[in-house]
């Protein structure tokens, strides 16, 4: 075997995976067909959930000193500033990075490609996968080299982190249903002035369409995101100047550009694939789905995709669970992407329509409602968790399993273990509990008992008895969980198995049983 994993696509999907293996111990190759990291991208939305990811890797400081925090949204019809919502006073206590960061994808790999080398591995580029194999226990895989020589490579699984023309994804006969949308889209830095709420993001609608601002790092500096107006679609060598009238109409006439450091145009599709596993192959991220701009979710999406797969994989690859476990992958992220899918399809189709009604709807009607909805707080958390990607939960996953039942009101398996501040140790200072759990291991916290003693949670397992008193009794009531439970939290963050009493023989056989984690399975 000449690796544990082979990785084809150096995207951010791609790095994510790559670094989250490396320092799980396996063994990874990682090859993209291009000649080196992204010079300029479209995605640049980095949510609150993606960024509590790069905590675990020690990579977050660094994105927030490289990105421009987004405070919140204001949005605009017929030039008239209609809705305001504020992000940092929804998520506060939700997660410790209330904002979208605003960085651009060629940022986001640089990031995770320092960390990737710091972990010892080395992107191969101008590397093409051109043949895949696959075995009853490992693949083979022909790479197109830069010098247009060919080479083999074994490896126990492979996983397609190469975008939308995935040649996993082709090589592998996993379909890609979907299709493109009819409009144009483009994209443009450029440094600016003018009446937009300075470090937000600023969304224009008007009658055909939609513009939106992002705030980038650095003095007067915007991407912009918009539609081509219909009457400007099909013109060859489109630049900046032809659609300013249309700009300037719905941003305001005092709109000024000094310079603009790069435009381009492109259409966007909206697909998910068959299934995300082909026996030893995975795809991941855009070759796995791709969708609208709305929400800023794709890469995000991709991101946690990642997360999701690479402790699964790592226990696989390690020999320490039965490789049945890797199936929960596909169980849980493709629900996951089909059901953005739909969501931002719709919101996509409303707000790009060229219906004179749908026109209406979003200069008269839609900035309105967001402005009603936004005043009630039950609604504004409910957005926040949505684009924050925090409130993304797999309770219908075959791995989510609970003893007995706890309050509605308490998290659930399946669901991100809340962001707390606990006193862990008796005597001790509250902790940031999302900095104290590690993510390499399984982390099982008592309230108000002990950690059961047993064998068989093997090292897999990290224990915490957390000490009752003031502090922590307020943080438990503050997210609902109850004074007498339990939770067994995922390597991901997701609780995995909660209940009241915390019993070692159900923890082991959930381990055994439905982790299939081979440790577990020694006698009591």
């Amino acid at each position: 075997m000449d690796t544990d994993v082979l990785i084809v696509g150096a995207g951010p999907t791609g790095l994510m995976l790559a670094c989250q293996l490396a320092r799980r111990g396996v063994g990874v190759e990682i090859v993209d067909r291009h000649s080196g990291p992204a010079q300029q991208s479209r995605a640049l939305g980095v949510q609150a959930r993606t960024l509590e990811i790069y905590a675990q890797l020690g990579i977050a400081e660094r994105a927030v000193e490289l990105g421009k925090k987004g405070t919140g949204a204001t949005l605009w019809a017929q030039g008239r500033r209609m809705a305001h919502v504020p992000l940092g006073n929804l998520g506060g206590t939700v997660t410790p990075y209330p904002f979208i960061l605003v960085l651009g994808q060629d940022d986001n790999e640089l990031i995770m490609g320092e960390k990737l080398g710091e972990l010892g591995v080395t992107v191969r580029w101008n590397t093409e996968l051109t043949e895949l194999t696959q075995h009853a226990d490992h693949v083979s895989a022909t790479l197109k080299q830069p010098d247009g020589s060919s080479r083999t490579v074994s490896a126990a699984y492979i996983a397609g982190c190469d975008g939308a023309h995935s040649a996993v994804r082709k090589l592998s006969g996993i379909g890609f249903p979907g299709a493109p949308y009819e409009h144009v889209f483009f994209v443009a830095d450029v440094e600016m002035t003018g009446t937009m709420a300075p470090d937000e993001i600023n969304v224009y609608f008007w009658r055909s369409g939609f513009h939106l601002l992002f705030p980038m790092r650095g003095a007067d500096h915007w991407r912009i995101v918009g539609i081509v107006p219909r009457e400007l679609r099909d013109v060859e060598n489109l630049d900046l100047d032809a659609i300013m009238p249309s700009l300037r109409k719905e941003a305001g006439a005092s709109l000024s550009i000094r310079n603009c450091s790069w435009f381009s145009t492109y259409r966007i599709h909206h697909r998910a694939a068959e299934r995300f596993r082909d026996r030893r192959a995975f795809i991941l991220g855009d070759a796995a789905h791709i969708h609208s701009p709305v929400g800023a979710q794709g890469m995000n999406t991709g991101l946690q995709d990642a997360y999701n797969l690479a402790w699964k994989l790592a226990l696989a690859v390690r020999g320490e669970a039965d490789p049945a476990l890797l199936d929960s992958y596909n169980e849980e992220r493709l629900p996951v992407a089909r059901r953005l899918l739909a969501t931002t399809d719709r919101g996509f189709k409303l707000v790009v329509s060229d219906s004179w009604l749908a026109g209406l709807l979003r200069t008269q009607i839609l900035a309105r409602i967001a402005a009603f909805a936004m005043s009630i707080e039950r609604v504004r958390q409910f957005a926040f968790r949505t684009v924050s990607q925090t409130g993304i939960g797999y309770r219908d996953s075959s791995l989510s399993k609970a003893i007995d039942t706890l309050p509605a009101s308490a998290p659930q398996s399946g669901d991100r273990f809340p962001w707390m501040h606990l006193e862990l140790r008796p005597d001790g200072p509250a902790e940031d509990t999302f900095k104290a759990f590690e993510d390499r291991c399984f982390n099982l916290l008592a309230f108000g008992q002990s950690v059961p003693d047993g064998p068989g949670f093997g090292a897999i397992v990290k224990s915490w008895t957390v000490p009752t008193g003031p502090r922590n009794d307020a943080e438990l009531a503050r997210v609902g969980i109850p004074r007498l439970s339990f939770y067994l939290i995922r390597p991901d963050g997701h609780v995995g198995l909660c209940g009241t009493t915390a019993d070692a023989t159900a923890i082991r056989r959930y381990l055994a049983e439905t982790i299939r984690y081979a440790a577990a399975r020694i006698p009591v």
